[in-house]
């Protein structure tokens, strides 16, 4: 039997049939990748598809002797669903394609997808960049994340969803595409160089977000 994460798969409540989803940065997709998904998913005749919250398409009920195979045609990055790691970049269309968005978020979202996407660190961890206020991309309930103003990018931390929810907080405000580059690699090397288990918001609940700021500028 696979465990959660060999290849990719994540076991389902039967304990017996898996689920994959494979990456798609910020979930943006081609027709080409949905044709593809959609053959491979009727030729091995995949029970259900299904959207995820972090913008991926899951392929549930699958066969352990399915799963290799299936990944074969789908030709997809495995990505990284589960474990110590920097889970999903979530996006908003931003200015590409809204008329509210104030700063690129697509293109900020995949580079930092590109960087960090399954970095190992010593808790889960979830991102997320808005092209503004309205924070489409749920940056409330997001570890680390970006939203647009006129002014620049509005860094904020230690929002978290789960059975204990938690909103984010304001970390920088009116800062160039390349100063939040550079913060979000401030925060990163802190959580590796800390080794806390616990997600940033818990962090915040324990020292104080005064505190972890001055810790994560001082990286």
């Amino acid at each position: 039997m696979l465990k959660d994460g060999q290849k990719g798969v994540i076991l389902q409540r039967d304990k017996k049939s898996y689920a994959i989803a494979p990456h798609l940065a910020c979930g943006i997709i081609t027709p080409k990748i949905l044709e593809r998904y959609a053959a491979v998913a009727r030729k091995y005749e995949v029970p259900c598809l299904k959207l995820t919250s972090a913008c991926r398409i899951v392929f549930l009920g699958i066969k352990e002797e399915q799963v290799d195979p299936i990944w074969e045609e789908l030709e997809a990055d495995t990505g990284h669903a589960v474990g110590l790691c920097v889970r999903s970049v979530k996006v908003c269309p931003g200015t590409q394609f809204c008329r509210l968005a104030k700063q690129d978020s697509i293109a900020m979202g995949m580079k930092l997808d590109a960087t960090y996407h399954g970095m190992k660190v010593p808790s889960k961890m979830k991102m997320a960049v808005s092209g503004c206020k309205i924070q489409c991309a749920e940056n409330c309930i997001k570890d680390i994340s970006l939203y647009g103003t006129e002014q620049g990018w509005t860094v904020l931390i230690g929002g978290m969803g789960g059975i204990q929810p938690r909103l984010a907080e304001v970390l920088a405000e009116n800062i160039s595409s390349e100063e939040a580059e550079v913060i979000v690699e401030k925060i990163i090397k802190y959580c590796k160089k800390s080794g806390n288990r616990s997600r940033l918001g818990r962090v915040i609940d324990k020292i104080g977000l005064d505190t972890l700021t001055r810790d994560i500028l001082a990286e």
